[in-house]
């Protein structure tokens, strides 16, 4: 943005000015608007791997809420320093949102269960040391920065929080795309009116399919991101499904045996199957490989953030400045008390099991990534941010480390696991944060009333992160037996000390208590070697009964008794969990995973970006080919409209932005609530009116014609001139 533009943002409030700012209405707002925001990028990216920002949704409800409270009882409106607080509190939970689901639910592949203490206070000391790390750079990146640095995200809020003084068209077509979605998901998974998911195998082309899931969180995602981003994305999902599921097909049919690190023969595995036995581990090296170039794209930002950052902690005007209410943070011995306390806090609380390396690693990470996440999202934005690279990064220096020291059991995976959960939180709260205080800093707030917020933001957040997570796995767990081996029974079900309930739709079937019997990699207690590695379900005589497949990186696609389960792939996660095992196992199919970096590679010298390409070679192409749709929506409106050159800010804040942000939270919202009810199969059985009309699921082109009519209006929205001007 323009210099005199941004003098015109600063002097809409002036430090001289002191108006209602951090008060008790705004932060409750916030924490509410924080919390369903959180929940639904939490489910975005259990599905896909990535969430998109929620300020500028939020700051447009904000003043909504606030405008319409001010009408119904007659009181002063809200002023924007109020709506800027509001966004400030409810963006953290996007971002803890975001660095929880990338690495908490590789606990279930490692052999545990998602603790639901572990992931509240890896989410809350994370989201801490996110903020309090910034602080002391913020002086440097938005004052001293601020030509240099646009934050295009914070920019964005920043226009949204000026022009919504005038209006609330904008208010409206967020709200229009939110009942829309949660609606359409309602009538499409609970009514079950047309197919969510359908797939049309290529007969004429062995292996191949064509398949996509209609849903308005992935059309939403792939508008935001944009068409070069979603093209890109879903190239990465056809290379997959049209070249290396049907070269596998066409060169492994022949074979008899089992090829590593598949279970049985090729010839007699489902499309799924061979993608989650060889495709995943290609595409987890190309995540991998991806998100390192980026990183080292980056080191040059590297230097000059930890440079920055280290120049902020010497800064010698901070004390002058403090009596400016637009320059007064925290104080510094808060900040570093905070960072201590929350290190000790780290080391010393019983559930992390964290050793000293681990806390010294925390911190160092910590500050470094930090710095280098407040400072990339101001040059390109958050969606460029790479926090993943950053976060394998962290854990691949970890695994290593403790692969020297001999800390190879399965307890040590876990901690290093935890390492990198704090780290990510932390990155990805800091990058928040950083576009949060950019906004702050054009309107004329005071920075200590928002860091305070992101601090309130970020605990209320990571509180509840931990259940919505437990939720959606608990609705999605399948307790099998047809995948039992016959005759497996455990001699000795003494040892086995843990009880448990099946949860769940299928908790009213069978409400009796189980040993819980872990099998692990380094096997259990008086195993059958036939039980793959997993969770199973042990009754008194010691026979085995259920096989536990979470809905969190679960295998299984549906129950015993042939209903259909909605399953998580946690990308990320998965990711994560890969390099634990691959490096302090050294069990890795490094074969399929040098070709996932090497695709990598090629794609760099093409010049294209290898990471959105390898996210779509690791997803199903049912998951990115709705992205792919989105984005060319976004493709036709910038062409009609001919938007193409304008600046970020219009384009974060445009119609079809704010209506896909609605579409994005719509959907994922209504995906919690369903998965909610299923935990009573009797609701979800009378919500089933399509099940009475089976024509229209079976028949795929009701799934397609719905889906067209959500990108029309879609469509129409983002072309519409009159919303256009309300926004611009």
């Amino acid at each position: 943005m323009r210099t005199n533009e941004q003098e015109n943002f600063k002097s809409f409030i002036s430090p001289q000015q002191h108006p209602k700012e951090l008060t008790p209405g705004s932060l409750l707002v916030g924490i509410i608007l924080g919390i369903v925001f959180g929940a639904s990028s939490l489910y975005l990216a259990l599905k896909v791997g990535m969430t998109v920002s929620a300020s500028i949704p939020i700051a447009v409800l904000s003043i909504t809420i606030f405008r319409m409270i001010s009408q119904v009882f007659g009181r002063k409106n809200a002023t924007i320093l109020q709506n800027n607080i509001v966004q400030t509190t409810g963006s953290a939970g996007e971002t803890i949102a975001f660095g929880i689901s990338a690495t908490i639910p590789a606990l279930l592949i490692l052999g545990f269960d998602m603790d639901l203490g572990r992931t509240m206070i890896v989410a809350s000391l994370g989201g801490l040391l996110g903020v309090l790390m910034m602080i002391p750079l913020r002086h440097a990146l938005m004052v001293k920065g601020h030509k240099e640095l646009t934050y295009p995200e914070g920019t964005a809020c920043a226009e949204v929080l000026v022009v919504g003084e005038k209006g609330g068209m904008s208010a409206k077509t967020v709200f229009s795309g939110f009942f829309f979605g949660l609606i359409y998901k309602f009538l499409n998974v609970g009514g079950k009116l047309w197919n969510d998911v359908p797939e049309r195998a290529l007969g004429f082309f062995k292996g191949a399919t064509l398949t996509a899931e209609v849903s308005p969180e992935l059309l939403g995602v792939g508008y935001i991101i944009g068409p070069r981003v979603a093209f890109v994305t879903v190239a990465g999902g056809l290379l997959s499904t049209w070249v290396l599921v049907p070269a596998i097909r066409l060169f492994g049919d022949g074979l008899t045996t089992p090829l590593f690190p598949g279970t049985k023969p090729i010839s007699q595995m489902t499309g799924h199957e061979i993608w989650s036995s060889y495709i995943l581990y290609i595409g987890a090296g190309c995540v991998a490989a991806g998100g390192l170039i980026s990183l080292f794209r980056s080191l040059p930002t590297i230097i000059k953030s930890a440079a920055a950052g280290l120049g902020g902690f010497r800064d010698p005007g901070a004390k002058m400045r403090a009596f400016i209410r637009t320059e007064r943070d925290i104080p510094l011995k808060y900040v570093f008390g905070g960072v201590g306390f929350t290190v000790l806090a780290i080391w010393l609380i019983p559930i992390l099991h964290m050793n000293l390396v681990g806390a010294i690693l925390i911190v160092v990470a910590g500050f470094l990534f930090v710095t280098v996440s407040s400072r990339i999202t101001g040059e390109i934005g958050s969606s460029s941010n790479p926090i993943s690279g950053m976060t394998v990064a962290t854990l691949l220096f970890t695994s290593l480390l403790f692969l020297l020291l001999g800390w190879t059991s399965l307890q040590d995976r876990v901690v290093a696991l935890s390492i990198a959960a704090i780290v990510a939180v932390a990155i990805a709260n800091a990058g928040g944060t950083s576009q949060d205080l950019k906004t702050g800093f054009l309107v004329g707030a005071t920075p200590r009333a928002q860091q305070i917020a992101i601090l309130i933001g970020s605990l209320t957040s990571a509180l509840v992160i931990g259940y919505t997570l437990n939720l959606l796995n608990d609705a999605s767990t399948v307790y099998s037996k047809k995948s039992l081996p016959a005759g497996v029974h455990i001699r000795d079900v003494s040892s086995l000390t843990e009880m448990q309930k099946l949860t769940g739709p299928e908790a009213k079937k069978d409400s009796k208590s189980y040993h819980v019997l872990w099998v692990r990699h380094e096997g259990g207690v008086g195993l059958n070697a036939e039980l793959q590695p997993g969770k199973y379900l042990v009754d008194d005589g010691g026979a085995v009964r259920y096989f536990v497949d979470p809905g969190i990186n679960g295998r299984l696609k549906e129950r015993d008794d042939g209903s259909q389960v909605f399953k998580y792939e946690a990308p990320k996660a998965r990711l994560m969990s890969m390099i634990i095992d691959g490096i302090l196992k050294q069990q890795l199919p490094w074969g399929l995973v040098l070709l996932g970096i090497a695709i990598a590679i090629v794609l760099e010298l093409c010049g294209v970006s290898a990471l959105p390409f390898a996210v779509g070679v690791y997803l199903p192409l049912s998951t990115t080919s709705p992205i792919f749709f989105g984005g060319l929506v976004r493709w036709f409106v910038n062409r009609v409209s001919k938007r193409r050159k304008a600046s970020d800010a219009e384009l974060e804040s445009s119609p079809g932005i704010l209506y896909s942000s609605g579409l994005i939270a719509g959907g994922s919202i209504a995906g919690i609530l369903l998965a909610f009810l299923s935990l009573q199969p009797e609701w979800m059985e009378r919500m089933a009116i399509g099940s009475k009309t089976s024509w229209l699921v079976e028949n795929d082109l009701s799934a397609v014609l719905a889906f067209f009519l959500m990108m029309l209006i879609l469509y129409k929205v983002g072309t519409d001139r009159t919303k256009m001007k309300m926004v611009d």
